[in-house]
């Protein structure tokens, strides 16, 4: 990875950081209101308690629209000329990619752990390796998602991919199991979508596999190889689309 590239992005990003509180702000809002301030959230749940379990839901929502949009930024760039002078480097496609993921790890951290303390103090409870696995999957997990907003760029290469971006989160999140408890037909659609198996690899080391049925709130249990899958099969497909994107723009160029 190109160090000094990366370290200009993220200074750029710094200098917004209306955008940055926006990130973290909202997502920590919801935990509040629909997991701390709710007289549920002590409750137990696998290796914590219901309020760890929205925290976490919250959490993944809050990273991957900060990555999204950190991916979907590239859309600009290409407006403004800037893939035209990447062209003129040495930096190959690879490279490009690689930066753009390191800064939304990077960017990605904020809302994570803004969120992960207000958790421990209000109330989230969980083993010590729940806490650091589940912020850890998040944390890499977001990986996909600035692939996701970066083929989101590419593909539209217009301003209005970065809105596109994100807004799809918000859908991709109700099917992703991260919003509400989904049965039947939902459920399976569920499984093949990006978010679902990021957020239930998130909170596996909470509830070892176990969520709630939507229809009878009986608890499914979700095998591990399941979630790993779905995470990675995404994480190729997007990235081998990105790269694809990418070397085509520049033939274009």
């Amino acid at each position: 990875m190109n160090t000094t590239y990366l370290g200009l992005e993220i200074r750029r990003i710094a200098r917004d950081p209306v955008r940055l509180f926006f990130t973290a702000a909202l997502p920590l809002f919801f935990y509040l209101v629909f997991g701390a301030a709710q007289d549920y959230s002590s409750q137990s749940a696998g290796n914590g308690n219901v309020a760890m379990i929205i925290m976490v839901s919250m959490a993944a929502y809050g990273a991957v629209t900060a990555s999204v949009s950190i991916g979907g930024m590239a859309a600009v760039e290409r407006m403004q000329g800037w893939g035209r002078q990447l062209g003129l480097t040495p930096l190959p496609d690879r490279g490009y990619i690689a930066v753009k993921v390191g800064l939304a790890l990077t960017v990605t951290a904020l809302p994570l752990a803004l969120i992960y303390v207000a958790g421990a103090l209000t109330g989230a409870s969980g083993t010590p390796t729940a806490w650091a696995l589940s912020g850890l999957a998040l944390l890499v997990g977001t990986t996909l998602f600035a692939l996701y907003g970066l083929v989101f760029a590419l593909a539209f290469r217009t301003e209005g991919a970065v809105s596109a971006a994100t807004g799809s989160v918000v859908i991709l999140g109700f099917l992703g199991n991260i919003f509400f408890p989904l049965s039947g037909t939902m459920l399976t659609i569920a499984k093949f979508t990006p978010l679902y198996g990021l957020f239930s690899l998130a909170r596996y080391p909470i509830s070892g596999g176990d969520l709630p049925d939507g229809a009878t709130g009986e608890l499914i249990h979700e095998p591990l190889w399941v979630l790993v899958a779905n995470v990675a099969g995404w994480l190729v497909l997007l990235a081998a689309i990105a790269i694809f994107l990418v070397r085509r723009s520049r033939m274009r160029q």
